[in-house]
C-alpha cells in the first residue's frame, strides 16, 4: 500500500531549503542595498569636489573672457594710435601685451584643469566597473 506522506525525509529537506533560499535572498538584497549606498555616498562626495572645481573653472573662464576683450580693445586701439604717430602708444602696447599674456596664462590653466579630469567621476566610476565586472 503506497501512502502519502509529507513527513518523509524528502519532505524536510525541502522545507528546510525555503528558510535558507528566502534568508540567502534577503541577505543578498541587504548587501546590494549597502552596496548602493556606498556608491551613492562615494558619488556625492565627488559631486561636491566636482562642485568646488566647476566653480573655480568658471571663474577663470570668465576673467579669460574679460582679459580675451582688454586685449582686443587695447590692440585696436594701439593700431589706431600707430598710425597717428605719437608716444602714447607704448603704454598701450604695453597693457596690450599685458591682457594678451593673462589671457594665454588663464587659458593654459583651464586647460590643464580639464585633462587632469577635475571635472569627472574617477573613483565613483573605478568603483562602478568593478562592481560591475563581479557581477557579470
Amino acid at each position: 500500500m503506497a501512502t502519502h506522506h509529507k513527513d518523509g525525509p524528502a519532505a524536510s529537506a525541502s522545507h528546510a531549503a525555503h528558510p535558507g533560499l528566502t534568508a540567502g535572498l534577503l541577505g543578498l538584497a541587504k548587501n546590494l542595498l549597502g552596496l548602493i549606498i556606498s556608491r551613492i555616498e562615494l558619488a556625492s562626495l565627488e559631486m561636491s569636489e566636482i562642485g568646488a572645481n566647476l566653480v573655480r573653472f568658471a571663474i577663470i573662464f570668465v576673467l579669460a573672457a574679460v582679459a580675451l576683450w582688454f586685449a582686443i580693445a587695447f590692440w585696436s586701439v594701439l593700431i589706431v594710435l600707430l598710425a597717428w604717430a605719437t608716444w602714447g602708444w607704448k603704454i598701450l602696447a604695453l597693457l596690450g601685451f599685458l591682457f594678451t599674456a593673462a589671457t594665454v596664462g588663464l587659458v593654459w590653466y583651464a586647460r590643464a584643469v580639464l585633462r587632469q579630469g577635475k571635472l569627472s567621476l574617477p573613483q565613483t566610476m573605478s568603483e562602478l566597473r568593478r562592481d560591475r565586472d563581479a557581477l557579470l
